[in-house]
């Protein structure tokens, strides 16, 4: 079995579920460490430097939403929300706080494994096609770095989490072409187009780029709406200017 090394931070306050991921994670080469409640996790994450943390959303102490909004103030850690909540708009408050994923409970750990190998991926991926092979692209006040995969407005860096990297990425790799939601969530997120889906997850993510990098979010001129399809990249006319 090929040691995959990277080591998840699992917090629920269910005994059994700790017990059977930390089980099966084991048992395909993850590191893992776990916590049974909100604080307990965040002592966790600061102690082991985990490199993907699975957060259930009911827990004591401090919630899920607690716990993201606590990490996504110092990381853009990789985080798959566990959820039991039946209601659509309680899954999307956790995307909008910065997770990157989620599972509804009951879930089939195959699938928490399948999200837990497609988020880490993003941080393995190689440059998209449409990028310079310095991986330093600028358009207008914003630089993205895609070797380093950072971005910056100006002077200041501009902290993205994982997935709103890749998928800007993707947007400005291939600017000018419009994405449905369907190619986006399987592009970035590694869902396959037989696997329903809320394609919220999408309009979450653009939402929250615009939030950091438009000037105006309400009326962006970089990441627009291709009514009737889904989002894209404004075309970038002249080549990219590139960085050494």
């Amino acid at each position: 079995m090929e040691n995959l090394k990277e080591k998840i931070l699992v917090v629920d306050d269910e005994a059994s579920i700790r017990r059977i991921l930390e089980t099966r994670l084991s048992m395909i080469g993850y590191e893992v460490v776990t916590a049974a409640d909100g604080e307990e996790a965040l002592e966790a994450f600061r102690k082991e430097v985990p490199d993907l943390v699975v957060l259930d959303v009911m827990m004591p102490k401090l919630d899920g939403y607690g716990v993201c909004q606590e990490l996504r103030k110092e990381s853009d850690i990789p985080i798959i929300m566990l959820t039991a909540l039946g209601d659509v708009a309680d899954r999307i408050t956790g995307l909008e706080l910065g997770a990157d994923d989620y599972v509804v409970k009951p879930f089939s750990p195959k699938e928490l494994e399948a999200r837990i190998r497609s988020v880490l991926r993003r941080f393995d991926r190689n440059g998209s096609a449409g990028i310079p092979s310095s991986g330093v692209i600028q358009i207008n006040a914003i630089r993205i770095d895609t070797n380093k995969r950072q971005v910056y407005k100006g002077d200041e860096r501009i902290r993205l989490t994982g997935m709103e990297f890749s998928l800007l990425e993707l947007l400005v790799g291939r600017s000018g072409e419009a994405f449905s939601r369907g190619e986006i969530l399987q592009e970035v997120w590694g869902y396959t187009p037989e696997r329903h889906v809320d394609t919220r997850v999408v309009d979450v993510h653009i939402s929250r780029l615009r939030a950091k990098l438009e000037e105006d979010p309400s009326n962006p001129e970089l990441i627009l709406t291709a009514r009737g399809t889904g989002y894209l990249f404004q075309r970038i006319i002249d080549p990219p200017t590139a960085e050494v």
